[in-house]
């Protein structure tokens, strides 16, 4: 992906796939033709409230009694494609400021929305599927940003700080600890 476009390339036992990828958004299963197929099952989900249809007269006393009803019937399981159908839904309805900082915030809250919390999904007995880390690259300016597990806060590494000449091979210690800041 970059700012305008967005592939996705799949190694599939029948051969290479690519894909134009007008949503900007992955899971690593089903294949994903089958992902932007099923996406038609949420066509109707806004982030509006939803328009009264059913019993659409005076008889029928329907009112709305929360917010976000819009958005019934979107996913939130685990699996792939329910984390496919929720991270789309929340890219493509999602709003952020100019900034860059504000930008890359909302990317993290963005795939905060389909995090995996350990325990939650069983692999195996005894070890679960988790979120190790989240990323993204200002491809503009050649930082990567990250946040780790079991640190939410943002890092960035900045790779025109660097000597990009260099033939030695430059490594960063992940952050994966974090901090708490005491305000009082």
């Amino acid at each position: 992906c970059d700012r305008d476009d967005c592939i996705t390339l799949e190694c599939m036992a029948d051969g290479i796939h690519i894909y134009d990828n007008p949503i900007g958004v992955l899971t690593n299963n089903p294949p994903f033709d089958i992902q932007m197929f099923m996406m038609n099952r949420y066509m109707s989900l806004s982030p509006k409230q939803p328009e009264k249809c059913l019993g659409n007269n005076d008889n029928v006393d329907l009112k709305y009694y929360s917010r976000g009803m819009g958005a019934i019937g979107l996913p939130g399981d685990l699996s792939s494609p329910s984390r496919f159908a929720k991270v789309a839904f929340t890219k493509l309805n999602s709003i952020s400021d100019d900034s860059e900082q504000a930008s890359v915030g909302q990317f993290f809250h963005i795939l905060n929305s389909v995090d995996q919390q350990r325990g939650c999904c069983e692999v195996e007995e005894g070890k679960y599927e988790l979120t190790i880390y989240t990323s993204c690259c200002n491809a503009d300016k050649g930082i990567y940003y990250y946040t780790t597990y079991n640190c939410h806060k943002i890092n960035a590494v900045d790779m025109h700080r660097e000597n990009l000449d260099s033939t030695e091979l430059v490594a960063y210690e992940v952050i994966d600890k974090e901090d708490f800041f005491f305000q009082n």
